[in-house]
């Protein structure tokens, strides 16, 4: 247990990444019955939605959840912060804008937050404005992406260094390597997106889940770098599609539209990848089996303590 773990009151130092409009009930609690911190991403939901889908994370599990408001992009901001706490959510997870505004109200209603950052200058406001814990993402990771570009390895020594508050590491990580890594950099903990999409619980199209299985080291892509969107997806015949667009000179709204959470869910729940997206991180390549979540977090975790045991038996003098 560590300060990170203490904090949330979870088993392991493992939070998993807000999925947008295909979050679900199901692997949520999944996650968190394993002993780590599952999360609803509101995306663009509508309220609805997301309150169906917490209620029935709820009746799933009684051990702590999160919820991610990307604060620039949903359309319901305010009314997903109530949500939050009318339904005394463990934690919030604020990302895509400041926090600041928000991190007073939820603390006075008992709610932990964590925020998601990418540079040094964030995490700094981040702490200054009350945070709990911070995620540092990095330009590994799956999905809307900082056109900062910097990467998980070079990010978190420098945000442990700046802030002293909690820090989980985000993007590049996928199994007990990445783990151990993370934490021999200073971190308390990692989060991740990509890696909980293959596993049983998730309810996702097999297709995306085949794409992962049969994916290399080369099997993402960068998109939206032409019009300020920047977004890594797994190649497809709908990132050609988007790819082709750009070099044609797409404006920024039709591509926006082009990669709304509309075609990440026909990707993602539809199996259709000429006609919509699916989110993948660089450790897409390390994926090679279909566990249960269980199954995935503890093997990650006895391969770090592994890793961290075998280092000791070989230390530098």
């Amino acid at each position: 247990m560590n300060n990170l773990t203490e904090t949330l009151e979870i088993k392991y130092p493992i939070l998993q990444g807000g999925m947008g409009n295909i979050s679900n009930a199901p692997l949520t609690a999944a996650i968190s019955e394993a002993g780590a911190l599952g999360t609803i991403g509101v995306g663009t939901m509508s309220v609805e939605e997301v309150e169906t889908i917490i209620i029935e994370t709820k009746k799933r599990t009684l051990k702590p959840f999160a919820l991610n408001i990307p604060i620039a992009i949903t359309p319901h901001l305010q009314e997903m912060v109530r949500l939050a706490v009318k339904h005394k959510v463990p934690a919030v997870s604020l990302s895509a804008g400041n926090p600041k505004p928000l991190i007073p109200y939820f603390h006075e209603h008992g709610v932990k937050v964590v925020c998601v950052v990418a540079s040094r200058k964030q995490a700094k406001k981040a702490e200054e404005a009350g945070a709990d814990i911070i995620v540092g993402e990095g330009y590994e990771a799956a999905g809307i992406n900082s056109n900062l570009e910097t990467t998980t390895l070079s990010l978190i020594p420098q945000l442990v260094d700046t802030v002293s508050i909690p820090v989980a590491a985000a993007g590049g990580i996928g199994d007990g390597r990445g783990l151990a890594s993370m934490l021999a950099l200073g971190a308390s903990g990692i989060q991740m997106g990509t890696r909980f999409i293959a596993t049983r619980e998730a309810p996702f199209h097999d297709n995306y889940k085949a794409s992962l299985l049969e994916a290399s080291d080369d099997s993402t892509v960068i998109v939206g770098r032409s019009v300020g969107k920047i977004r890594r997806i797994m190649k497809s015949p709908y990132s050609a599609e988007l790819m082709r667009k750009e070099k044609e000179g797409v404006q920024a709204e039709e591509f926006g539209l082009l990669t709304s959470e509309d075609y990440h869910r026909i990707g993602a729940l539809e199996g259709k990848l000429d006609q919509g997206f699916i989110n993948g991180g660089q450790i897409s390549g390390l994926v090679t089996d279909i566990p249960s979540v269980k199954e995935l977090i503890e093997k990650m975790v006895i391969d770090a303590e592994n890793i961290f045991a075998g280092l000791a038996k070989n230390r530098i003098d």
